[in-house]
């Protein structure tokens, strides 16, 4: 906890909200962060906690604790279950589950994977992203690699950017999808007005998904979708732009029928393959399907046998 700020409130600032004055007399400290100190009970006027818009008169003595901003805080070790399935001297790999965000940032500060690992590997806090070399979207779940040393997290982002990592996906889409085989090469970028978004562009990067359908159900397709480039939304964006979106997708999907609802998009990377970063060893993991995208692959079974 910070050593707590003492200052008096001056004459002049009488008729001033709290936060107002304190936003003139700190100015190193944004308003909102002063406001949400204010929220929190860490400010106080004459010795009892000030709300942020009460009106001062000028000689209040103020005490105020400054909190640390949660991005300050988003490397903190935390004790979140990690379903490891391979861990050696150079690597980890963990099947993330849906729900889990991978790297801390903006509105996810804490409870991400990055966090975990810290708290399971203590040692990662020496490496950039704490070995992490490649993320999930918080809702795709599966298999992810992270990197325990930093010769192996050299290794890793080379393998790749020179495409030698194999990754493999389980995707449900919406529709029945021709050819049952392909390949989509569509360079994709940031959308151009709603950039949280990606879209394919002519002007944006390279990247080409390879897809085969496992089973062709009546509304959708079980797919297996193979990466050769690794673009933000990659697959989601490309299958949007066919016309065939993932069920369940928030940003490229579209209103579904009650017998295609899911409260995610169907994505999981099934397969993962590489050679190992010190040993050279071809490696291979796999993941099952996780509980709620085999119980949406069964109710697409029981329609289409109904």
């Amino acid at each position: 906890m910070s050593e707590p700020i003492l200052l008096t409130i001056p004459p002049e600032h009488a008729g001033r909200r709290l936060d107002q004055s304190l936003a003139s007399l700190l100015p190193q400290h944004s308003r909102a962060r002063i406001q949400a100190w204010c929220d929190a009970g860490e400010v106080s006027l004459n010795g009892r906690a000030a709300a942020r818009d009460t009106r001062v008169f000028g000689g209040e003595r103020v005490q105020l604790r400054p909190l640390p901003h949660p991005a300050e805080q988003a490397h903190a070790p935390e004790a979140i279950a990690l379903d490891i399935v391979h861990e050696d001297e150079a690597l980890i790999v963990v099947n993330k589950p849906p729900g889990l965000v991978t790297h801390p940032g903006a509105g996810n500060w804490a409870g991400t994977l990055l966090n975990a690992l810290l708290h399971h590997c203590p040692q990662l806090a020496q490496l950039p992203r704490a070995g992490i070399v490649h993320r999930l979207d918080k809702d795709t779940s599966g298999l992810m690699v992270v990197a325990k040393t930093a010769a192996a997290q050299t290794a890793l982002v080379r393998a790749l950017q020179a495409r030698t990592v194999s990754r493999v996906y389980w995707a449900l889409a919406v529709g029945r999808i021709e050819p049952a085989a392909g390949t989509i090469d569509a360079p994709i970028g940031r959308h151009p007005v709603q950039r949280t978004r990606m879209a394919v562009l002519a002007e944006g990067k390279s990247a080409r998904t390879h897809y085969r359908v496992l089973r062709q159900f009546a509304q959708a397709a079980w797919l297996e979708c193979r990466l050769e480039t690794g673009r933000t939304h990659q697959i989601r964006v490309h299958l949007a732009h066919l016309g065939h979106p993932l069920l369940g997708d928030p940003v490229y999907g579209r209103r579904a029928p009650a017998a295609l609802s899911f409260h995610r998009q169907a994505l999981h990377a099934r397969s993962l393959a590489l050679q190992h970063p010190v040993t050279g060893v071809a490696m291979h993991w796999q993941a099952g399907l996780p509980a709620d995208m085999q119980r949406l692959l069964e109710r697409l079974e029981d329609a289409l046998a109904a």
